[in-house]
């Protein structure tokens, strides 16, 4: 297993393991604060608007990327990329872009998305992202908060909601479409601007620049605008790859490369890219996350790791399963299930030095359902795959531990758009599922008195635009208040234990944070999404809908027309004891008082077209609570 060799051969590499040590500081006997340092060396010199271009200069011949075209993927070296950016840089600057202008930039996860990003830095710009799912009225708060005068779009769709959405502006919106040549037309423009206008305002930029403006996804209320400046993404990035760079080459020996998936307007996706860049990882770009989507990508592309959200590994877990039952072994891969989180527990313990190797048994079963199952999760992953990294929210313990078992070890990270993505992350061969890692290099998280997380250090965003009184609330003496509610272990490992403004309080004075509940009760098919209920009521309940692919499996096994209405399949008394045992499953986490009382199947999905889910997969809980909320009122009728 070639996750269990790395972690052997690590042991003896205490360089990989104790690069980055992390001071403690204990209050009253309990880890209130975790510090990582910065690597020596000196300051960085530049900012990230100088990656290409250093990359070009240094080694122009090397593979950064590869573009998905017809038949393959084709390889981008350096020198290419650096020429696209400059090409697009030019023509920003003769359409008008100055120094410190802002560009709205909306498409999917594609090659000109980085293109065009890098550019608008290299031209003196500010990146402002806009999700391709944006609705015009999304988009207008955006232009007129962010004063944007200049866009780039994928499609014609689109365009057609930009341009609905700048009607009401005082100024038009100078715009270019990506689908329609739009990257031509630029490179066109620019053939009059000389190299060294580029160069000169490229070298003006510097670390307290304002690089971007990432609008938050809004679960809450209106977007807010969060200034995030070229300091900010150079140290997300180097401290990423500082960090764990080494392990998925120097251990593995392979040549590591991704395939990025998650929208490139979301933080995540984005400093991941800037980081892959930097260290001359190779990347490919999928336009979507959607499983039946993604998966066949995965397999063409073969990356040796890849950065997704838990929403993906519970999909790649269930479709195992899914197969399973068609060939009539549901019951097989249940038990390699159970053998896998066993021999995952045991094996990383050991490994780790906190417990026995597993025994010759469950060693024995571990190899039988190698060959019968976890190979054909690997499979379904490209092959090659033998790291991860999740966010977003955490990731069912279990299924760490699966995915462990199966040859994929998953590093855990925690942030927020506001930290420029990680402020915690597993730290290099050393993971403890069910946290979601320490700080990163530079780094330090304290837990304030109510619970509450702290972040500070160099990743931490500079203020929300034109939102002077929100900024107030969240930086405090160099603090950022998260929202988020957690606490450290004994070896500074974050644990998220829900968000501040969710927290239920039932009728009888029970406290209930409703995210440890709904991530388990996800976690399991046939449940698609779930929100958690019970602010002020006698008990806790739930609102649940069902997975489309779970369900049209769910209706195949038991030989039922793929056609049956949802509202049918909300009240089938089977289907309500299968998602029962989700929320049994939920259960297990909590006490008695937190725990789900009852439950309620609703038809349809959270979706971002009914604007239930953020394009980052997150439930609006108020949009949802509003729209169901007589289905709400019934769980205590």
């Amino acid at each position: 297993m070639g996750v269990r060799k790395d972690l052997k051969q690590a042991k003896r590499r205490s360089d990989l393991l104790d690069r980055f040590p992390v001071e403690l500081v204990r209050e009253d006997g309990v880890v209130r604060e975790a510090r990582t340092a910065l690597p020596g060396g000196p300051p960085p010199v530049g900012t990230p608007a100088d990656i290409p271009f250093r990359n070009a200069a240094e080694d122009p011949g090397a593979v950064v990327m590869r573009r998905k075209q017809t038949g393959g993927w084709r390889p981008v070296t350096a020198a290419e990329f650096a020429g696209d950016v400059q090409a697009a840089a030019k023509g920003l600057i003769a359409g008008g872009v100055e120094p410190g202008g802002r560009v709205v930039l909306m498409a999917r996860t594609r090659y000109e998305w980085a293109v065009l990003d890098f550019a608008i830095w290299a031209a003196g710009g500010q990146t402002v992202p806009v999700y391709a799912t944006s609705s015009a009225e999304q988009i207008a708060w955006i232009l007129q908060d962010s004063g944007a005068r200049h866009a780039v779009t994928e499609s014609a769709e689109h365009t057609a909601t930009l341009h609905a959405a700048a009607t009401a502006l005082p100024e038009p919106v100078r715009g270019w479409e990506i689908a329609s040549g739009g990257l031509s037309e630029l490179a066109a423009m620019g053939q009059k601007v000389s190299d060294e206008e580029v160069t000169k305002r490229r070298s003006a930029l510097a670390p307290d620049t304002v690089a971007t403006l990432c609008y938050t996804s809004g679960t809450t209320g209106r977007p807010k605008g969060c200034v995030l400046t070229h300091g900010n993404l150079h140290a997300e990035a180097s401290g990423t790859v500082e960090l764990l760079h080494p392990v998925f080459t120097e251990v593995t020996g392979q040549t590591a490369s991704t395939l990025l998936f998650l929208p490139l307007a979301h933080i995540l996706g984005r400093t991941i890219q800037i980081a892959c860049l930097m260290a001359r990882i190779e990347i490919g770009h999928c336009p979507s996350i959607k499983p039946d989507e993604l998966r066949p990508e995965l397999r063409r592309f073969k990356p040796t790791f890849v950065v997704g959200v838990p929403y993906l590994f519970e999909k790649i877990h269930d479709t195992g399963r899914a197969t399973a039952e068609k060939l009539g072994r549901g019951s097989s891969f249940d038990r390699a299930d159970s053998v896998a989180v066993r021999f995952g527990e045991a094996a990383l313990g050991h490994l780790l030095g906190k417990g026995r190797r597993p025994g010759p048994g469950l060693t024995a079963a571990w190899a039988l359902y190698d060959l019968l199952v976890y190979r054909r999760i690997r499979k379904e992953l490209g092959g090659n795959l033998r790291y991860a990294i999740s966010g977003g929210s955490p990731l069912d313990r279990r299924l760490s531990l699966f995915f462990y078992a199966a040859g994929v070890l998953v590093y855990e990270g925690y942030g927020l758009t506001e930290t420029t993505a990680a402020a915690t992350v597993s730290p290099p061969l050393r993971p403890r599922p069910g946290t979601v890692g320490r700080p990163v290099p530079g780094t330090a998280v304290r837990i304030a008195d109510d619970g509450e997380v702290l972040v500070k250090g160099g990743i931490v965003f500079a203020a929300y635009w034109n939102n002077p009184e929100a900024t107030q609330e969240v930086l405090r003496d160099g603090w950022f208040a998260t929202g988020d509610l957690g606490a450290l272990d004994d070896e500074g490992y974050l644990v998220i234990t829900g968000r501040k403004k969710d927290i239920l309080i039932t009728s009888g004075g029970k406290n209930v944070s409703p995210a440890v509940l709904e991530d388990r009760l996800r976690s399991r098919p046939p449940v698609g999404q779930c929100v958690v209920v019970g602010d002020n009521r006698p008990y806790v309940a739930a609102l649940v809908t069902l997975e489309p692919e779970a369900v049209q499996h769910w209706l195949s096994v038991r030989k039922r027309p793929a056609d049956t209405p949802a509202a049918a399949l909300c009240e089938d008394p089977e289907m309500v004891a299968d998602v029962q045992k989700a929320v049994d499953h939920a259960n297990q986490a909590v006490s008695r008082a937190e725990s789900i009382r009852r439950f309620r199947i609703v038809p349809g999905e959270f979706t971002e077209e009914n604007g239930m889910l953020t394009p980052s997969l997150k439930v609006k809980r108020h949009a949802v609570m509003a729209a169901w909320a007589t289905e709400v009122e019934a769980l205590y009728g």
